[in-house]
């Protein structure tokens, strides 16, 4: 081989030079922050339910049956009223939610799965993990886009009112195309982000060196799932929650809560 040929440059893409690098990015990506976000932001909307379990007490003056609205619409409020809010969504969760998204895509498009020659369990997990990351990027797109820019995409995503929390929500999921089918479709995309989470946990373990021999893989992978199925239990019972809930009642609670911030925040008459 000739000294020129020994020192040509390489014609190989940057993706290509740094793929281990930017794997290990993508999946650190995936667990921290997006993948950790996924568990307070379930976790409060799910407060619709086990607000009423745990703070029935906390919320008795407003009358029964109001512990889960009030808690839900808490949990909005002090998100809400986080300091550099805008800088936190943009910094914590756009960007790497970005980077994420268009690497998942990229190597999802250039890896290939074997389910129709070997249908092992690895291969569908493989293949799953593609397509809920596919359903989870345009999910997050919708979702994002319509909370900041009121993109309703015809209906299908809510014009969410931050003052009227469940109530919004509640009035949401109850429609659609027809009745209850911006349930349906919450609860498929919610479902499909949490075991695009779990698998994405359990083969992170794989790519970081953590998880070298098949035992502890197995061992892991029941951690995962067992995230995964606690996960899955906030998003079932978060959109179960919206979709049986009074939209009503649940206006008229908001608004006793507004009317107490209220008067507790009105200056003082002068003495």
């Amino acid at each position: 081989m000739s000294a020129t040929a020994a020192h040509a440059p390489s014609k190989s893409s940057f993706l290509e030079r740094h793929y281990h690098l930017l794997r290990r990015l993508h999946s650190l990506t995936g667990v921290a922050p997006i993948g950790v976000f996924l568990i307070p932001h379930l976790t409060t909307n799910s407060s619709i339910v086990w607000g009423e379990v745990f703070n029935a007490k906390k919320y008795a003056e407003l009358g029964a049956g109001s512990a889960g609205v009030a808690t839900f619409q808490h949990e909005v409020n002090f998100i809400h009223d986080l300091p550099a809010l805008i800088f936190i969504e943009i910094f914590v969760l756009w960007l790497p939610i970005a980077y994420h998204a268009i690497l998942g895509v990229y190597f999802a498009r250039s890896g290939r799965a074997n389910t129709e020659r070997y249908a092992y369990q690895a291969n569908w997990r493989y293949t799953f993990q593609r397509v809920s990351g596919y359903l989870g990027v345009l999910f997050l797109f919708m979702h994002i886009s319509s909370l900041r820019w009121g993109w309703t995409y015809g209906g299908i995503m809510p014009s969410f009112d931050a003052d009227n929390a469940a109530s919004s929500t509640a009035l949401h999921l109850q429609g659609g195309f027809f009745p209850y089918f911006n349930a349906v479709f919450y609860l498929v995309c919610v479902l499909a982000l949490v075991f695009h989470f779990a698998n994405g946990l359990w083969t992170a373990g794989i790519t970081w060196g953590l998880t070298i021999s098949k035992q502890a893989q197995q061992r892991w992978g029941v951690v995962c799932a067992g995230i995964g199925m606690a996960l899955a239990a906030a998003g079932v019972s978060a959109v179960v929650g919206f979709s049986t809930l009074d939209a009503t009642k649940a206006e008229e609670i908001e608004n006793k809560m507004q009317s107490e911030v209220a008067v507790l925040t009105e200056p003082a008459a002068p003495q």
